[in-house]
This record gives structure tokens, C-alpha cells and sequence, in this order.
């Protein structure tokens, strides 16, 4: 299994925060014995997280995103995965739910800017995110997988541990070790 990792922000690009999660994420694929074929980091840039995105939908089978799942303008990978496979966003009445208790739950009312949060396309599937607002999307089809998590390593990582982890071992049908070596390994490359 080919995979890669695509950082996103322009925080990133800066150099105003160091990316952890790609570092984190590649150790987490060396151990399942994924193999790690690219990683990059992309700005909040519709145009070229597109043009990133199409690149890894080409080359990868399970590709890993970080970031741009917030409320804000500028969080726009749930806009663009849809957009580079063809889909229509949604709003998925549960997760708007869990928000909306979410911000209740702390006394205050869900900002209407929070809304694309609850969107899922077709081929997704929400990851829910206690550690905070921002679920993240397993995404099937065509034979590829596209995990899109949230940017701050607190939240990526928990998501990582208990919501991706168990789904990665199921589709490869479990950690096999390679003969010879003692390295887990989920075959083919």
C-alpha cells in the first residue's frame, strides 16, 4: 500500500508552527508497515490543494491529510476533496447535532460559521473528534482511502490512536510480519 501525507496550512509555509504531524504520521505508517512514498505541505490555496490532491488521488492509495478542517474561510480541505472527486457536501444532521452540544455544553451557542464541520460527502464517513470541533473524514473509493484529520497534533494524534489505527488494520486485513526481517508489514508496495 503507497501512502502519503499532504500537510495543509499556510502556517506551515511560513515557518510559524514546525509540522509534527507528518513526522508523527510517518512513524505511525513505518510501524504498521505502510509504505511512506511522499509527504508534502500545501497552503490554504483551493487551486493548489487541488492540484496536490489530484497528484496523490494518482499516485497513492491511502493518503493522509492534516489541517483545514476548521470553521474558518480559510479551511477548505473538506471543499476540496469533494470538488477533486466529483462530490456535493452535505450537511449531516448528527454531526451537526454533536456541535451544537458541543458549544452547549460550554454555555455558549454554535457560531453559524461551525456549520461546515457537519458536511460529509457520499464516499466519507465522519471521525468524530472530542478533543474538539473538527471530525475528520475517512474517505473510500476507487480503491483509494483519503483520512483527512484535524491540524492540531493533540486532536491528530487522539484521532490517529482511536479512530484510524483499527480501520487501517481492518482493511489490510491485519499487521503481517515480513519474513526475514520481523518488520510488520501490510504487503504489496
Amino acid at each position: 500500500m503507497r501512502a502519503e501525507i499532504v500537510s495543509i496550512g499556510t502556517e506551515l509555509l511560513l515557518g510559524e508552527i514546525l509540522n509534527t504531524n507528518t513526522q508523527f504520521l510517518a512513524n505511525q505508517l513505518a510501524s504498521l508497515g505502510i509504505d511512506l512514498y511522499f509527504t508534502s505541505s500545501v497552503g490554504d490555496n483551493r487551486e493548489r490543494l487541488s492540484a496536490v490532491l489530484k497528484q496523490a488521488w494518482q499516485r497513492s492509495e491511502l493518503i493522509l491529510t492534516t489541517g483545514g478542517l476548521g470553521p474558518t474561510q480559510g479551511d477548505i480541505t473538506r471543499e476540496v476533496i469533494a470538488k477533486v472527486l466529483g462530490e456535493e457536501l452535505t450537511v449531516d444532521q448528527a454531526l451537526k447535532q454533536n456541535l451544537v452540544n458541543h458549544f452547549a455544553q460550554r454555555g455558549i451557542e454554535m457560531p453559524p460559521n461551525n456549520i461546515k464541520q457537519a458536511t460529509i460527502i457520499p464516499s466519507s464517513t465522519a471521525i468524530l473528534n472530542p478533543m474538539g470541533t473538527a471530525p475528520g473524514w475517512w474517505v473510500e473509493k476507487d480503491g483509494r482511502v483519503i483520512v483527512a484529520m484535524p491540524g492540531p497534533p493533540g486532536e491528530m494524534q487522539f484521532m490517529w490512536q482511536n479512530g484510524i489505527v483499527h480501520r487501517l488494520k481492518e482493511k489490510s486485513g491485519g499487521i503481517i510480519l515480513s519474513p526475514g526481517t520481523g518488520c510488520p508489514s501490510l504487503g504489496g508496495s
